[in-house]
């Protein structure tokens, strides 16, 4: 009986050790060199992420993360330190939490619960942050040719 146990035992540890290596491995090949980058996972599927942008940046590339991804919003609260939103996606629920750091510092927050409390989806919910990220990334490159007078814009559109 000793044995039988040891052998279970022994088979779990084997077959949950690479379990967070494989969901870093997948974020990492699917993200972007600087993208992925800096993306921070929990043993328990949750998945943090710093911004060097400003709280209302993070919550409008957020909800518009959710849209591109076709995810229904259903909820978009303002709490103390930030924002809360959650979508839906197939038999997943999606919860996000927003921390202003500073006024130019958000920390991301994102849990994508599979059905029970227990099965979170982390590739979703790395998803999400590197959709956000990416989505920053896209709006701070627009954002310099919106300050530019209009006369330097047909300028450099010529």
């Amino acid at each position: 009986m000793k044995r039988a146990g040891i052998f279970v035992i022994a088979g779990l540890a084997l077959c949950l050790q690479g379990c967070a290596a494989v969901g870093l491995a997948v974020v990492g090949a699917g993200a972007g060199a600087g993208v992925g980058a800096g993306i921070d996972h929990t043993v328990n599927g949750i998945v943090y992420k710093t911004f060097a942008a400003s709280l209302n940046n993070v919550r409008f590339a957020t909800l518009k993360t959710f849209d591109r991804m076709a995810m229904p919003l259903t909820a978009d609260q303002k709490v103390d330190d930030g924002w809360k939103l959650s979508a839906t996606a197939a038999d997943r629920t999606i919860d996000v939490v927003l921390e202003r750091l500073t006024a130019r510092t958000t920390r991301m927050r994102v849990v994508a619960n599979e059905g029970s409390f227990f099965f979170k989806d982390a590739s979703t919910a790395a998803a999400i942050v590197i959709q956000t990220a990416q989505m920053l990334a896209a709006d701070e490159e627009i954002a310099p040719a919106r300050a530019l007078p209009s006369a330097d814009r047909k300028r450099r559109s010529s």
